[in-house]
């Protein structure tokens, strides 16, 4: 088995087109389990096989716990992608991180603005050795290149259809 690498800095050069143009796409699917809320007991499945997660409401919410939630994998592709972009950064510039990380708090909570559910995220990034003015030159650019970052800031398309 070849050795991991990271993906190539090529994927920073800006694309000039009239539509979307999408790179990857994936399918997960999300359904009930036991008590047919996936919230509850869900299960979430790629349509690869490489995901594969039981769901369990956590205690605060008024589950028993016991599984990961949507609030965790959101923080942990969120953390993912940006620490990703991150390091892409930082190769494009010659700046070399070690052990560097990005850790994403989630939180579900009631919106006031329609008295419904929102989330709120906040990042904190870590990039020991990396003198601070690079440092934060570096958070901002990543800020406006990830995409999760850019989702949180701006929205992104979302269709919501019934299937057929």
């Amino acid at each position: 088995m070849s050795k991991l690498q990271p993906p190539p800095v090529t994927l920073l050069n800006k694309y000039q087109g009239p539509n979307f143009l999408a790179l990857y796409s994936t399918k997960v699917t999300a359904s009930g389990g036991e008590a047919e809320h996936a919230r509850a007991s869900g299960i979430v499945r790629a349509e690869d096989g490489n995901l594969d997660v039981q769901l369990r409401l956590p205690p605060e919410l008024g589950g028993e716990g016991g599984g990961t939630n949507p609030e965790q994998l959101f923080a942990a592709a969120f953390a993912a992608c940006f620490h990703g972009a991150l390091n892409l950064l930082a190769a494009r510039s010659g700046i070399a991180l070690r052990g560097s990380s990005v850790q994403v708090s989630v939180a579900l909570g009631r919106d006031p603005v329609d008295g419904l559910f929102a989330l709120s995220a906040d990042v904190r990034i870590s990039l020991p050795g990396v003198e601070k003015g690079i440092a934060e030159e570096l958070v901002r650019s990543t800020e406006r290149f990830c995409p999760y970052a850019k989702m949180a800031r701006n929205g992104f398309n979302s269709i919501v259809a019934l299937a057929t």
